[in-house]
């Protein structure tokens, strides 16, 4: 990571995830994705499915094709006329919203790529005989396909309940942090940076260009950063009901700066 950078305010992604929301949030294009994921469709296909009309499919087509959601191709008509358009999904990703009181998590994850037995490292274990069965074979029939999307059905709604209560235990550490924030420092601005701080989930950060990027224009930037320095310290000391003694440079200030080189 470069000096200065700071890695939760990344731009990219950032960009990324406003793009997706905003196409998601029109419900025709939702239900467009939705009959795509399933097969290629032509627009007339989808017109008719939809009960939108065609030029409405084709404009919602071209906002998703720009976004890098669908793609489109040319195939022979059946009739003997012209070349078709058709379109399909291009872009594989999860999607996770988390929003509450001291809670705001918004991001875009891109699905691993490779096929079954190489994902077989990263499953949980009760889903790995269906990674091994899919394994050298392009084609199962119906009857097997619901098995095994049954089986993982119920391994991600067992994940699912782990991922919610591990995000209401970070909702809980943040509830904390916060209560501790707000008696601890006086000025909203320092509140600010803190918080920047908290939502880093353990990055290191650049102090200085934090503060920087915070109280940008500010006439006593140097005061700033040796007062919550200071003041963290003191409340690492005060919370924990520990002594800290250590050298500046210590790793003990991992959360004020870039690691030691």
């Amino acid at each position: 990571m470069e000096e200065g950078r700071l890695p939760n305010l990344e731009l990219r992604s950032v960009t990324d995830i406003d793009q997706v929301l905003h196409l998601l949030q029109n419900k025709v294009r939702r239900q467009i994705l939705e009959r795509l994921a399933r097969e290629p469709h032509y627009p007339m296909q989808l017109s008719e499915l939809i009960g939108v009309s065609q030029p409405a499919v084709v404009k919602h087509l071209k906002e998703l094709e720009k976004g890098g959601m669908v793609s489109k191709r040319k195939v022979p008509s059946e009739k003997g006329g012209p070349p078709r358009t058709v379109y399909a999904v291009e872009r594989a990703m999860s999607i996770h919203v988390d929003i509450g009181p001291d809670l705001f998590r918004c991001e875009e994850r891109k699905l691993p790529a490779g096929g079954p037995m190489r994902l077989s490292s990263s499953l949980p274990t009760a889903s790995i005989p269906v990674a091994e069965s899919l394994s050298g074979r392009k084609k199962i029939a119906v009857a097997e396909g619901l098995a095994h999307m049954r089986t993982l059905a119920s391994v991600l709604e067992d994940l699912d309940a782990q991922r919610d209560a591990l995000i209401s235990l970070h909702q809980h550490v943040r509830q904390r942090v916060s209560a501790a924030v707000e008696a601890d420092f006086e000025s909203y601005e320092e509140r600010s940076i803190i918080q920047t701080m908290v939502e880093a989930t353990g990055d290191r950060l650049d102090l200085t260009a934090l503060v920087q990027q915070e109280l940008a224009g500010h006439p006593d930037v140097g005061d700033v950063i040796t007062a919550l320095r200071s003041r963290l310290e003191k409340q690492i000391a005060r919370r924990s009901g520990q002594v800290i003694a250590a050298p500046l440079n210590t790793e003990l200030r991992w959360y004020l700066g870039p690691k030691s080189k």
